[in-house]
């Protein structure tokens, strides 16, 4: 964590006993320098002095509370060179541990409760140069130019192309083919695929930019974009053949639509209770059973299908199979007519006999579970910047209607419980911002994320079912109508509370990460 101090040490801080005043070599292995982490920290390398604290760094405002706080100010003392010299060795055995800090104090510690002296404003900086595992010391908001880029380019395809057609596609539950086709021409089908398969090359942080900004005009266009890169693009990138990449991902990134296909009627929490079975026979396979509630299934062309290859395994001999669209014994069902994402089809699937080459396995047989469990904590975060967009987008349309709409001869913005309540609301969806773009980050970083993932995922649909819900009650009467769009938002909302994981099946998880940490 990183903040500023904007002053030197405190006076407090001064050594005030003989205890404290040893050597300076003795205190230097429990001492910070601004000389070994202040180069990042100010121009030239300068003045700002940084303060490292148990292994993190204050450098600008609002930094937490810790319970080690300055070690000492030794370096009031030593001159320039000394403090160069000395302290990456310093720093090193104090993030190491090998500093001896439960011996010899000094006093200038203070509670944990004492925060450290921040700046005034709690405005975010552009920040530091010193970089964790590759992670740069910067606000989550700070995005690099090209995620800047990709990020207006998809606010204006959004704004001129999906919203015009969004009552429409909402009124007949159908896909505007040309919006389908639009998501191909922007390269947003494949924004963290190699470009030598036809992807943008772009991060994955860049396709959570994009999901927020298409969901803020309709959530059913972000969730086709969502699958195809966070789902069965990662699926074929992480665990396909050579020979299949290069079959399917440059499809799938400039021209073909992907489905996933997990739940079943009896599967659906619990997804390896699936009873859809692929029995050997010779150098194929033959699948029967039936899959419930897959999405895109009505305009896709592939279908990864998870089948038991040996039931006796139990999940252990699930495996993942590459099923193309005009497969004999496919049948695709009709589409669900569904309270929200009412674009986006959502049909049953039926397998009858449906043969499969052996060299249509993706990865290795009896793993498909664990192929399943990977793509759903990825996909997580996914549908969190799909939450996280239909909610900001219905607030986005709301605040100008309550400073236009005037009642008891004032707006009604005006009202100080109608403040509070846009306050409480607007704090949500900047938490749900934080923990999203975070869980984005680890996961970039190659960091640590499901426990981040399912929190994000959770808290962004329960945020957006309270946005929207606030939003119908701000506007009123009109609000509650079909000509204004803040009901859609409403009905799209709900359902992030239910697929990649029910708000429930996200608390499991999050509680079994916190019980192995402690």
């Amino acid at each position: 964590m990183f903040g500023v101090s904007p002053t030197p040490f405190p006076p407090r801080c001064r050594p005030k006993s003989r205890v404290n005043r040893r050597s300076a070599k003795a205190e230097r292995g429990f001492c910070v320098f601004w000389a070994a982490v202040g180069a990042g920290c100010g121009a030239n390398g300068g003045r700002r002095r940084c303060l490292l604290v148990g292994g993190a760094v204050w450098a600008g405002p609002g930094a937490l509370r810790l319970r080690l706080l300055v070690l000492c100010d030794t370096w009031t003392r030593s001159s320039d060179s000394e403090r160069s010299a000395a302290m990456p060795g310093a720093a090193v055995r104090l993030l190491r541990g090998r500093a001896p800090l439960r011996r010899n104090f000094p006093t200038c510690l203070s509670s944990w409760k004492t925060p450290p002296r921040v700046l005034h404003s709690s405005q975010s900086e552009a920040l530091l140069s010193i970089t964790n595992d590759g992670l740069p010391c910067a606000p989550l908001q700070t995005f690099t130019d090209e995620e800047e880029m990709i990020r207006s380019t998809v606010k204006k395809f959004a704004q001129e192309q999906v919203a015009p057609l969004v009552s429409t596609m909402d009124e007949n539950s159908k896909m505007e083919p040309s919006l389908i086709q639009g998501l191909f021409q922007q390269g947003l089908m494949g924004i963290d695929l190699e470009t030598k398969y036809g992807g943008t090359g772009a991060s994955f942080f860049s396709s959570v930019l994009v999901i927020e900004e298409l969901a803020k005009v309709d959530a059913s266009v972000a969730l086709i974009c969502d699958i195809q890169n966070t789902v069965i693009n990662e699926l074929f990138r992480k665990h396909g053949t050579e020979e299949q990449k290069a079959t399917y991902l440059t499809k799938l990134a400039t021209e073909k639509i992907g489905s996933f296909c997990l739940s079943e009627a009896g599967a659906g929490s619990d997804p390896f209770a699936l009873k859809t079975r692929a029995d050997k026979k010779g150098n194929y396979y033959v699948i029967n059973g039936s899959k419930m509630w897959i999405t895109s299934a009505e305009y896709a062309d592939l279908f990864l299908v998870m089948a038991n290859v040996d039931p006796t395994m139990g999940y252990k001999g699930i495996t993942c199979f590459i099923i193309d669209r005009n497969t004999e014994g496919l049948h695709i069902g009709k589409a669900e007519n569904k309270m929200g994402i009412r674009a986006s089809s959502t049909c049953p699937l039926t397998f009858e006999n449906v043969k499969v080459p052996e060299t249509n396995i993706l990865g290795h047989v009896g793993h498909g579970y664990k192929y399943a469990i990977g793509s759903l904590n990825k996909g997580r975060i996914g549908i969190a910047a799909q939450m996280l967009g239909v909610a900001q987008g219905c607030f986005d349309y709301t605040i100008p209607y309550l400073k236009e709409r005037i009642q008891f001869g004032k707006r009604i913005f005006d009202f100080q419980g109608l403040q509070h309540q846009v306050s409480q609301v607007a704090t949500q969806l900047e938490a749900t911002r934080l923990l999203t773009y975070n869980a984005a980050r680890l996961l970039e970083a190659g960091r640590p994320f499901i426990k981040e993932a399912s929190m994000a995922k959770y808290y962004a649909s329960e945020v957006a079912g309270l946005t929207t819900s606030k939003c119908i009650e701000w506007m009123g009467g009109v609000g509650y109508t079909k000509d204004y769009p803040v009901e859609k938002y409403f009905r799209d909302a709900k359902i992030g509370t239910i697929y990649e994981g029910t708000s429930n099946i996200q608390l499991n998880t999050i509680a079994k990460h916190i019980n192995a940490e402690y």
